[in-house]
């Protein structure tokens, strides 16, 4: 019922005013099926925009506080989270661009829901800045950053980072591989006979010098 919070929707809602007195309770219009569910898709566009822009209001805020506290948004897949509540967020603040995703205050990264109803729910209903005004209005709610990492073990020993630079360069490799041949080059690449340097030099055959 707030007007400034309507303020430039008309241009975003078809069938503006019909889907706002839809919402608002006092449609009296008489028309065929057809129409009356065009005006109620726009109805709940409308509505959906409306909500964007009430969840930072002070009422909104407070009430959207309730629910974050009781978790009702869901908790962070993360482990070292444990159990961080989540608040909902869009990508984008123009609709029909992006879902609506979750944010964890706790590891500062987003998440789909798990919920394939809520997954449908356009982002920018809650827009981009929601959960950053709610840690702005409340900044007692702002979590310690978790520091802790998920170490690689093999049978309790740590994994020796150059096994992981090995893997990539085996990677990095083979793929150089594959791109040479998809361009008709053949190619040997380090190791892949006895004649080569060991430092892994690259050697063309049949290619004019």
């Amino acid at each position: 019922m707030d007007r400034f919070n309507l303020t430039g929707l008309n241009s975003e809602v078809q069938y503006y005013q019909y889907a706002l007195d839809l919402v608002t309770d006092v449609f009296d219009l008489d028309c065929d099926d057809e129409m009356r569910e065009t005006i109620e898709k726009s109805a709940r566009h409308l509505y959906g925009l409306v909500h964007a822009r009430y969840i930072v209001t002070t009422r909104g805020l407070n009430k959207m506080l309730d629910k974050y506290k009781k978790g009702e948004f869901g908790k962070c897949p993360r482990v070292h989270c444990h159990s961080q509540p989540l608040l909902p967020m869009g990508l984008a603040d123009v609709a029909n661009t992006k879902p609506v995703k979750l944010f964890c205050s706790r590891c500062e990264d987003v998440y789909n829901p798990k919920s394939t109803r809520h997954a449908g729910i356009d982002g920018a209903y809650f827009g981009t800045s929601f959960h950053n005004i709610m840690f702005q209005v409340y900044p007692t709610l702002i979590p310690a950053k978790s520091v802790e990492r998920y170490v690689p073990r093999c049978f309790g020993f740590k994994v020796h980072a150059g096994a992981a630079l090995v893997r990539w360069q085996g990677a990095q490799r083979d793929e150089m591989k594959r791109r040479l041949r998809k361009a008709g080059l053949e190619v040997q690449l380090g190791d892949d006979s006895g004649d080569e340097e060991a430092d892994g030099d690259v050697q063309f055959e049949g290619v004019p010098s």
